[in-house]
């Protein structure tokens, strides 16, 4: 590869053909297997939205029942992971602990038949269904409470939302985190997901695969950038505030958290779904100064730097939807993973499809022909 073939962070370079998701940045689209995310929305569900991505096709009735029933069933972890939970330090991130648990459940699903089907969509469902109560359970552990099992009865967003708090969530809360799901989970080759598709090239477990994944999502320039904006729009503190606020940011061309993207050069299609969102929480359990704050702050970036491409990212208003759920702030980053899963698993069963271990090649920038020195002599 020539030097002028070089692009710092690989911007623009395509890592893979892929038929899970297709953006247009200068539109605004995003569609998962061709639909749009708009539409997905408005009219699906989480579970029947992962398997869209996951198998390429919407699941007939039985099949959306047998694929719901089957997570539910598999959503209680091994008492082995809860003990293991209950080593780790109460100050560390839930990601880490995420990560960590994630990893460990390829300890007990150790076959590896990646040519089977049936192995596959065992992974699948125990992955889906797991997540979120090692998430959950989590949140409680390290407050020194045992975890809240998961409620049957309940569908998968609202059992999350129960397992956090054991109490059954109102209707259009569980219905709004639902959409919140969609909305996260997948996002053609990001962060995340190009390194779940590296570690799946080496044809390793799902449970790897995903604990890689989750370490590269923890990051603040990906999906710890949620957690990020609620603590900006704490520091800004009123919409008074805001204009000096953005203007001491752009004049130390420092980065404005929760703007901008690789990609879209307008808005992104889902924080203008998640503002929608955001708006009928607000009429649902009253306003929030925060969102002020945020709608200002929205105003004076596209005056400042619209004209560059720079708007809202689906960062910006996710982390104040689940603010007003209630959320504690550090769970933000988790959340986006349980959806994430789906997207994750989808590109690992692609890449099994026609599979060849990543392997690029570097520009070696570095001295030739050094002299050892002896170590006396340095």
């Amino acid at each position: 590869m020539a030097v002028c073939d070089y692009q710092i962070g690989l911007e623009g370079i395509p890592a893979a053909q892929s038929k899970i998701s297709h953006v247009d940045g200068q539109e605004g689209i995003l569609e998962y297997r061709g639909v749009s995310i708009q539409a997905l929305a408005q009219s699906s569900s989480f579970l029947e939205t992962a398997y869209l991505l996951i198998w390429g096709d919407f699941p007939q009735e039985a099949e959306l029942e047998d694929f719901k029933h089957d997570i539910t069933y598999h959503r209680r972890v091994k008492y082995r992971i809860r003990d293991m939970m209950k080593c780790f330090p109460e100050s560390g991130h839930p990601m880490d602990a995420l990560q960590a648990s994630a990893a460990a459940l390829g300890l007990f699903y150790s076959r590896r038949a990646l040519d089977d089907p049936a192995y596959i969509r065992a992974a699948v469902v125990r992955l889906l269904a797991k997540i979120p109560t090692m998430v959950a359970a989590f949140q409680h552990i390290r407050k020194g409470n045992d975890p809240i099992q998961p409620c049957d009865d309940l569908d998968y967003a609202a059992n999350f939302l129960y397992m956090l708090n054991e109490q059954t969530p109102d209707p259009l809360l569980a219905h709004i985190f639902d959409i919140c799901l969609i909305l996260h989970a997948e996002h053609t080759m990001n962060a995340s997901t190009f390194s779940a598709r590296v570690t799946s090239s080496t044809l390793t477990d799902p449970y790897a695969i995903v604990a890689s994944a989750v370490g590269t999502l923890a990051g603040p320039l990906h999906g710890g950038a949620n957690e990020e904006v609620i603590s900006m729009l704490e520091e800004i503190g009123s919409v008074e505030n805001v204009q000096p606020y953005v203007d001491s940011l752009l004049a130390r061309k420092a980065k404005i958290m929760g703007f901008g993207h690789r990609v879209y050069k307008v808005k992104d299609p889902r924080a203008t779904i998640l503002q929608k969102l955001a708006e009928q929480l607000f009429d649902k359990l009253g306003g929030d100064k925060y969102y002020d704050i945020a709608v200002e702050m929205e105003r004076v970036v596209a005056d400042r730097l619209g004209h560059r491409g720079i708007y809202p990212n689906v960062d910006f208003y996710s982390g104040l939807v689940y603010r007003r759920m209630g959320i504690p702030t550090d769970l933000f980053t988790p959340i986006f993973a349980i959806a994430r899963v789906a997207g994750w698993l989808a590109h690992w069963k692609e890449q099994l499809e026609a599979n060849r271990i990543y392997r690029p090649s570097q520009i070696y920038i570095g001295d030739h022909n050094r002299p050892y020195i002896p170590i006396e002599e340095r």
